[in-house]
């Protein structure tokens, strides 16, 4: 019997198909001391991204000699050493597409909560305070969408942007996609262009940021950025002080450089729109990442 281990769970109609199938399928997160043990007795490990399968893990793995498949439910794969795994014979896999459209719509959903205060205005509300002239927004439509990488989480956050009206502009690492109907810049100038400036793009374990001092203080005076990606892209620090300062209006974060997030002067800034990486956590993504990942399973093992 095909063992699968779903470290970081998995949608329930997934694993009824799997188990009607044949599979056994177990649902339980491990530490990465326990999972170098565990991870030995299983043909197919499927993570999220709470779970990190680096050398160590990989290398138990293949101690055992079972290990077939990693399979990571979504997109970045910067938690599991995808190179060392697939050197030694190990198959790493992705759902891409899946959960697409759900983080694109929460970065849009920041956005929206950036521009008009909501994630302040609910808190003080609720706090008894009416604090209606402290909450003049702006509106979306007519402002300009910076999107830093142009995978498909951005292009469907474009398409989004687009019919609300917003100039979209992208950059990314390969140049100007010919088939898209927006603005490539060089990020330098996207940054001084940009009301809004959104991150799409994975990171390594060991990634610097991309968003250090130096950039942030290119970005226009007032404007906002939107951290759905990696946590480690953005210098928080200095994203911080140029809150305070003023340079920025805002900014929108689901990733952190460790989570759960400690980090009290992001948990506590009065600009900053906070989820908890929330990005794929919908009822749609979490079908189609478990639908994707029964194909990749039943793909390998019949």
């Amino acid at each position: 019997m095909v063992r699968v281990l779903a470290s970081d769970g998995m949608d329930r109609a997934a694993v009824k198909t799997l188990e009607d199938a044949g599979y056994e399928v177990v649902q339980q997160f491990f530490e990465a001391e326990e999972l170098k043990e565990k991870v030995k007795e299983f043909d197919v490990l499927v993570v999220r991204s709470a779970t990190k399968v680096r050398e160590p893990v990989i290398d138990a793995a293949l101690e055992a000699g079972r290990l077939k498949l990693i399979i990571r439910g979504g997109v970045g794969m910067d938690n599991i050493d995808v190179a060392y795994a697939r050197e030694h014979g190990i198959t790493v896999s992705n759902t891409p597409t899946a959960s697409s459209a759900s983080v694109a719509e929460l970065a849009i959903a920041h956005m929206f909560a950036l521009a008009r205060f909501l994630y302040v205005s609910n808190v003080t509300m609720r706090e008894g305070k009416w604090e209606k002239k402290a909450y003049k927004g702006i509106e979306l439509c007519g402002k300009t969408l910076g999107l830093i990488g142009m995978g498909k989480i951005a292009q469907e956050t474009a398409s989004r942007a687009k019919a609300l009206g917003m100039h979209v502009i992208y950059t990314n690492r390969s140049g100007p996609k010919e088939a898209l109907p927006y603005t490539w810049k060089d990020l330098d100038s996207l940054l001084k262009a940009s009301d809004f400036v959104s991150l799409h793009l994975p990171a390594g374990k060991d990634s610097p940021a991309l968003l250090t001092a130096e950039k942030i203080a290119l970005m226009k005076d007032g404007a906002f950025l939107i951290n759905t990606a990696r946590g480690v892209l953005v210098d928080t620090d200095a994203l911080c002080d140029a809150l305070d300062s003023g340079h920025l209006s805002g900014a929108a974060m689901d990733v952190y450089v460790q989570e759960p997030c400690r980090d009290e002067r992001l948990l506590h800034h009065p600009k900053i729109s906070l989820t908890p990486h929330i990005g794929a956590s919908t009822k749609e993504a979490q079908k189609r990442i478990g639908e994707e990942t029964v194909r990749i399973i039943r793909g390998m093992f019949g």
